[in-house]
């Protein structure tokens, strides 16, 4: 049994735990780390980047099977050793975890394996997959970073081989032939891109009017067009009724809720990706139970919640559910927690990001938002068609599209379908951090040939658009 007090013990290794532990650890305090699985949580292991591998290398097939014979070269795609692709995958993320690692040992973060639970007296037991204590850890803090999981569809359950969530999708023993995805957010849409470019047949399904619900009308539109033009079949105002699966696949029933037809779609696997829930389950005695909402604990600016000393950040708090939120939630929370620093969150510069190939980048209002909102604005755009980078590198699919208020020109929000898209999108979120206005921008050299030109491009467009008003 672990001796000795701790001055915080956070619960979960992912993007908000080993963050908040290494942040800790730097202001000298004495940290320890429960985490059950493996260190670096879901994104690191079975999310965010195991993917971001696999997009990778579909992204290279495509492109070899798409450009290969202008250049008189011939791909054999049965010659795709999709086993060594998994592997590849696989090996990233276990790199990634054992950078987890070496950092805790750096900065003397003590890693305890098991399932951390709360107990009255600020006090976090470990305990192993039978349920039996092995450790108890005294502390002063406690910092809940548990994360999400796949949310289930009613009705629809997933047996890891016919029917499956995002874990499996990356680690199938085989390529499907037929792939039906129900849910076209970021996820749905990411394994939608991969999955055709190795050759499967992919049904994409979404409830919502658009894919990519989020994202601004115009970017979900123009990816649309692209998809469908891969040979994706996508199906929006679309509601799965029933999902059957039997030993030669799965057959699935579909109501399209705008024209109120039915039909049904056979498969071979279906992927459920309608969203993630957080893991509050079983982490508390009933004594120290913090307050929820929506499957989500409850937390104030500082992400203390109704019970003091207690904290939590990340998924688990609710959406956003990005990763790169909940490591900047887990630095406030410490920063606040020990009294080193007053910052706030501000939720109104996070970064959206789909990595599919053209990719898809955001940050700030969306066009109808900034109706919603009563907003006057002018809009900026610049096809990637025309960037000199893009038509070098044979990815002219997309464009920038800027948003800018009135009268004085600050950006409210930026939309990028594109190559590196994600890349690109950094500088207008600091951009819209410092609330810059479209003649800076414009007055501000890019480099050249570079695809950041577009944002030249869109802002000078803006510009000429509100000089015309």
């Amino acid at each position: 049994m672990a001796q000795g007090k701790f001055d915080l013990v956070i619960i979960g290794s992912g993007p908000a735990g080993y963050v908040a532990a290494v942040r800790a650890a730097r202001l000298g305090k004495k940290v320890a780390c429960v985490e059950r699985a493996e260190l670096g949580g879901i994104c690191l292991n079975w999310g965010c980047i195991p993917t971001k591998a696999l997009i990778q290398d579909a992204h290279l097939f495509a492109a070899m099977m798409q450009t290969a014979t202008g250049y008189g070269l011939q791909v054999d795609r049965s010659k795709l050793q999709w086993n060594k692709i998994v592997a590849r995958s696989r090996g990233v993320a276990s790199t990634l975890s054992q950078g987890i690692e070496f950092l805790f040992k750096k900065h003397q973060v003590v890693r305890f394996t098991g399932v951390g639970f709360v107990t009255a007296g600020k006090q976090v037991e470990v305990r192993d997959a039978q349920g039996q204590t092995t450790d108890t850890l005294a502390t002063e803090k406690i910092l809940i970073c548990t994360g999400a999981r796949s949310k289930d569809l009613p009705g629809v359950k997933p047996d890891g081989r016919r029917i499956i969530t995002s874990r499996e999708a990356m680690i199938l023993r085989e390529i499907p032939r037929r792939l039906l995805i129900i849910g076209a957010g970021a996820i749905g849409v990411e394994f939608a891109y991969i999955y055709n470019a190795f050759g499967t047949a992919v049904t994409l399904v979404e409830m919502m009017p658009r894919i990519l619900p989020v994202e601004d009308e115009e970017i979900s539109t123009r990816l649309r067009m692209v998809f469908a033009k891969r040979g994706i079949d996508i199906h929006t105002d679309t509601r799965t009724e029933k999902v059957e699966a039997g030993p030669a696949g799965v057959t699935v029933t579909l109501l399209n809720t705008a024209r109120h037809e039915s039909r049904t779609v056979e498969a071979d696997v279906v992927l459920v990706a309608v969203g993630v829930t957080g893991n509050v389950e079983n982490l508390f005695a009933s004594a120290i139970t913090p307050d929820l909402k929506r499957g989500a604990i409850t937390v104030d600016k500082t992400f203390q919640t109704s019970i003091p000393g207690l904290y939590a950040a990340g998924d688990v708090i609710g959406p956003p559910w990005l990763a790169h939120v909940g490591s900047m939630e887990a630095a406030i929370a410490v920063e606040r927690m020990f009294g080193v620093s007053q910052r706030e969150m501000d939720y109104s510069v996070v970064p959206g990001c789909t990595y599919c190939y053209p990719q898809v980048a955001s940050v700030g209002f969306t066009e109808k938002q900034c109706r919603e909102k009563g907003l006057a604005y002018d809009v900026g755009r610049y096809n990637f068609a025309n960037n000199g980078k893009a038509q070098a590198i044979g990815q002219t699919e997309g464009l920038v599209k800027l948003i800018f208020g009135r009268p004085y020109g600050e950006l409210l929000g930026a939309h990028i379908l594109g190559p590196e898209a994600t890349e690109i999108l950094g500088e207008l979120v600091l951009a819209k951090r410092l609330e810059a206005t479209r003649t800076e921008i414009v007055q501000t050299m890019h480099a050249h040939p570079t695809l950041t030109e577009a944002i030249l491009d869109a802002a000078e467009a803006a510009e000429y658009a509100a000089g015309e008003k």
